[in-house]
């Protein structure tokens, strides 16, 4: 609660945020038509556009469904339930009544695929149907913001904000100013956020911005315990024992194979250096080619037959030609070895300044990844432990594993003075 209501002091005066009535939503997939359900639930207009009426349809089709749902679990008055639905304008890419619909937006939230030069396109178009008050905000996981501002009109009025999947029941709202982004347009996007009921925590424009860069070394770690013999299901329970609602390889397959590969390839390539070394993550791409998508393609770690899941026998085929030496690791090792790249990299991104305070950490790691929630987030865990316990385990992993293990210097300097995150 401490932290929640710490969280909502976000820099920016409340009085510099805009009036948002109508909110254009670009991309009617599952992250698109979930960003929609959530701003019309509450109250707002919302336009849902997408380039056919395939599309469109399938976003209109998963609202309605959630809907319904609330409604036969009393979660929703029938009421609020048409009240929601006529708060919502489906409209296709080439319709003449389009642009018109566009210029009402007070916010446009794109949420299209992961492409750079698709994101640049469709800012150069929103800025020649919106007023020049109209806000841009983007859903990437990864690109940096000042990337897709680079060459706008109006690059004040550009920001992301980061929903995470599935939109309806995720809490978190990472909002990434880039350098030119203003005051307004960022209480702006608290403000929405707010009322859309989330979480909303102010993070750095860097590559992974917050919970993506902390979740790198995470699944990068994941593959390395793979590598060393222990099994999925193994490493599941791990981690639940450890107090983290699902396991890293349940997660992998709700998020989406795709999806997690795609992070952990970005991040490779990106700033991180020898923090993303230690496992190879390349077998979550070899399980893209195969059609192992995860929950969404029905297997993808597992198999899945309605509430049932079992080991998918193709993923124990692929996985032989990854694997090393069965190490013969205890749970307690699995769990340090894992959080502690986690919790690194949390400490790393207070260090480098991509969040304002432990507070930040600790509400953004457990609302957007379900980090351990009795624990605190990772400072209070920290905190618990005793950061010099934790730097002098962790050294000991640098000797036995390799230097992906070594502690950031904020941790070390903590260590040495015996300080805590949290007072």
């Amino acid at each position: 609660f401490d932290g929640m209501t710490e969280i909502k002091k976000h820099g920016s005066p409340a009085d510099t945020a805009q009036k948002v009535n109508n909110v254009a939503v670009i991309g009617a997939g599952l992250m698109g038509a979930g960003i929609a359900q959530v701003t019309a639930e509450k109250g707002l207009q919302v336009l849902l556009k997408d380039r056919n009426n395939e599309a469109v349809g399938r976003g209109q089709s998963y609202m309605q469904d959630n809907w319904n749902k609330k409604v036969t679990r009393k979660r929703m008055t029938q009421h609020q339930y048409n009240l929601s639905t006529s708060n919502v304008t489906p409209v296709v890419d080439d319709n003449p009544v389009a642009d018109k619909h566009m210029g009402k937006a007070d916010l446009v939230i794109e949420a299209v695929f992961e492409d750079l030069d698709l994101k640049r396109k469709i800012v150069a178009q929103v800025e020649h149907t919106t007023s020049d008050e109209c806000i841009f905000a983007t859903n990437t996981s990864a690109i940096p913001i000042a990337s897709i501002a680079e060459g706008a009109q109006r690059p004040e009025n550009i920001i992301g904000m980061h929903y995470f999947s599935p939109v309806p029941a995720m809490l978190l709202l990472e909002i990434i100013p880039h350098e030119g982004t203003s005051d307004s347009t960022i209480a702006t996007a608290f403000e929405v956020g707010t009322k859309q009921g989330k979480t909303c925590i102010v993070v750095k424009d860097v590559p992974g911005f917050y919970v993506n860069r902390c979740f790198g070394p995470y699944l990068v770690e994941t593959a390395a315990l793979l590598r060393d013999g222990v099994k999925p299901e193994q490493l599941d329970k791990a981690i639940k024992n450890f107090g983290m609602p699902v396991g890293p390889i349940s997660l992998a397959d709700d998020v989406g194979i795709d999806v997690i590969s795609h992070v952990a390839e970005f991040l490779s390539n990106a700033d991180l250096g020898v923090r993303m070394h230690g496992g190879d993550v390349s077998l979550m791409s070899k399980m893209v080619d195969n059609g192992l998508l995860g929950k969404k393609s029905g297997q993808g770690f597992y198999k899945y037959k309605g509430k049932k899941k079992v080991i998918n026998p193709e993923v124990e085929t692929l996985m032989r030609s990854f694997q090393g030496e069965d190490l013969g690791l205890s749970e307690e090792e699995i769990q340090n070895r894992l959080v502690s790249r986690f919790v690194n990299e949390a400490a790393k991104c207070l260090e480098d300044e991509i969040i304002a305070n432990p507070v930040v950490g600790d509400v953004g790691l457990v609302f957007g990844t379900g980090f351990a929630p009795f624990r605190g987030g990772p400072f209070r865990y920290l905190d618990q432990v005793g950061v010099s316990n934790y730097v002098s385990m962790m050294n000991g992993f640098v000797d036995k594993y390799g230097e992906q293990f070594e502690p950031c210097q904020l941790l070390k300097d903590y260590a040495v003075s015996n300080k805590k995150f949290h007072n």
